[in-house]
């Protein structure tokens, strides 16, 4: 299943296209209609020459609607990029390009539309197209649209829209499916009613399948339903695959209880988050340089929220430079590593540039300037499937394999080969099934070389502290070195088995000790309890009572 979202300046004829080549007029309100100026997303579908079954985002390209156009587009495979004969090549023309360019969407067909309102006296009309043809050339060279084919076509006429079809089937042939992750997340970017039928939600499903029958939770909220039905381009279905535009009837949810920007997912597959590290692109043609502190609008999937800018780093971000921010945000979204975004200016209202999400979990506010932070960063975007995995488990410190895997946001057989390199080399470090091989969907828990040195190095400075301070004790209580440590229960107990089956740690009871530790008095305690002991023997029928014997030694 495939998405094409429009792009494209307003008044240039992308609505009026979508329902010239699918039937169906994407503007839904009555204020659209009567405007004749799409205001919010509009959806329609289609059928490829090739067979294939596409839907359509259509978005809006007025400037005041800009945030709304940037709620649809998320999700799309190639876009259909319109503009208009009669005008060129105008203000969201650039706007658009630059979003579709940082969101780093795969190409698209570029629709040059309204050619039947060009004089074609003496044959000016081919010239003309020629001219335009050679600006958008220009406009698009460096760009994901760099390759994209031209064709002309008239909304009105129809002349034009069979080859701007055949073009669009080309663009997507050969395209790999979207990745199953098995988590599935739909985010929301419609929410309406139906009566007899309750609550409907529409997305683009990405990382996995929903079923009917299925509990999902709406993040980042606490509400929970059940997938009552599913719908794609109209069609009941049993099963929603990813990539497709999906109608979701959910059971024990109401209406209000679901905002655009919220995501659907199975329960307990997403953690949503309030910081995000990511790699950031301000744009060249920007009004001023990003500095930190900056409050910014975060547009991530669906969502929109604000954020406060902390530059990690640098001092100040220029136009056109890339840079490592992390992103401090107003309300929880939910993210994973590689999902691509913008950030907008409040006010006034203008798009800074974009990136890609590198950690969307990270485990606290970083020192801007810390050694080694941004090489760490980097190898989340950068590095090979091993070094990903690697950087999601040193984020994480100790995880079960299977959030390791979800955290790094790799295929099943990316994750494998890379889990197989990382054992074999001794960077993981198997905490409780020595004897298994670890497999990209175990709950074994594992951590980093690295954090278990850390690990030893804490619990074995624990215990020879307690030794040193309490002599005649034969060992540190359990439960006072889980709470020294901060060690969550399941971590705390197979790492003391660890340490003990290494014969690095003893245990007693409910005590831990060195190995091979024994009480050992002083001189002074010796003599006094041999004092103590010599008048037990000479009274062995009236020893002295323990108040005496706490006297003389304590």
């Amino acid at each position: 299943m495939r998405v094409i979202g429009t792009a494209g300046h307003v008044d240039h004829g992308k609505s009026t296209l979508v329902e010239a080549m699918t039937g169906t007029h994407p503007d839904r309100l009555k204020e659209e209609r009567d405007r004749e100026m799409t205001i919010d997303l509009g959806f329609a579908w289609l059928q490829l020459p090739g067979g294939e079954d596409i839907g359509i985002v259509d978005v809006p390209g007025h400037r005041d609607f800009i945030e709304n156009m940037l709620a649809g587009v998320g999700g799309i495979d190639a876009a259909l990029f319109v503009v208009a004969a009669d005008e060129g090549v105008m203000p969201q023309t650039r706007e658009h390009l630059a979003i579709l360019d940082l969101l780093q969407v795969q190409g698209g067909v570029v629709a040059l539309t309204k050619i039947d309102m060009i004089d074609d006296s003496d044959g000016a009309r081919s010239d003309w197209l020629d001219l335009v043809e050679e600006d958008l050339l220009q406009v698009f060279a460096g760009t994901v649209l760099d390759s994209a084919p031209i064709v002309r076509v008239s909304a009105r006429t129809k002349e034009g829209v069979p080859e701007l079809l055949e073009a669009l089937d080309a663009c997507l042939a050969g395209r790999p499916a979207r990745p199953d992750l098995g988590r599935p997340r739909l985010p929301v970017d419609r929410v309406f009613t139906i009566a007899g039928f309750g609550t409907v939600v529409t997305g683009t499903l990405s990382d996995g399948q929903l079923r009917v029958g299925e509990e999902v939770h709406v993040l980042p909220g606490t509400q929970r339903g059940r997938v009552r039905g599913l719908q794609t381009h109209k069609h009941e279905e049993q099963v929603a695959v990813p990539g497709s535009r999906t109608a979701v009837n959910i059971s024990g949810v109401a209406k209000d209880q679901i905002l655009r920007g919220d995501v659907i997912a199975h329960p307990g597959d997403y953690d949503p988050t309030r910081r995000l590290d990511v790699k950031f692109h301000l744009l060249p043609d920007v009004s001023q340089p990003l500095r930190h502190n900056t409050e910014v609008k975060l547009f991530v999937g669906a969502a929109e929220v604000l954020a406060r800018v902390r530059l990690l780093g640098i001092e100040v971000l220029n136009p056109g430079e890339d840079g490592w921010l992390q992103l401090e945000l107003s309300h929880p979204v939910v993210a994973i590593r590689g999902d691509r975004y913008i950030l907008r200016r409040p006010s006034p209202g203008e798009t800074m540039g974009g990136g890609i999400v590198a950690d969307p979990q990270p485990k606290g506010r970083h020192k801007r300037f810390a050694d080694g932070l941004v090489e760490r960063l980097e190898a989340f975007t950068q590095g090979t499937p091993a070094d990903v995995l690697m950087q999601a488990l040193l984020s994480l410190g100790a995880a079960p394999v299977r959030q390791v895997v979800e955290r790094s946001s790799l295929e099943s057989d990316s994750a494998a080969d890379a889990l197989s390199e990382l054992v074999q080399s001794g960077q993981i470090v198997n905490l409780e099934d020595l004897d298994s091989d670890l497999s990209p969907t175990s709950g074994t828990l594992v951590t980093s070389n690295g954090h278990w040195s850390q690990l030893v190095a804490g619990i074995n400075m624990e215990v020879e502290n307690y030794h040193l301070d309490h002599p005649l004790r034969l060992g540190m209580p359990r439960e006072e070195l889980k709470s020294r440590l901060n060690l969550e229960t399941r971590l705390f107990n197979a790492t003391i088995l660890n340490l003990v089956a290494q014969d690095e740690l003893e245990e007693s009871g409910p005590l831990v000790l060195r190995p091979g530790h024994e009480i050992q008095f002083t001189q002074q305690q010796e003599q006094a309890v041999q004092q103590l002991l010599a008048r037990f023997a000479a009274a062995p029928y009236s020893p002295p009572t323990v108040k005496d014997a706490q006297a003389e030694v304590g």
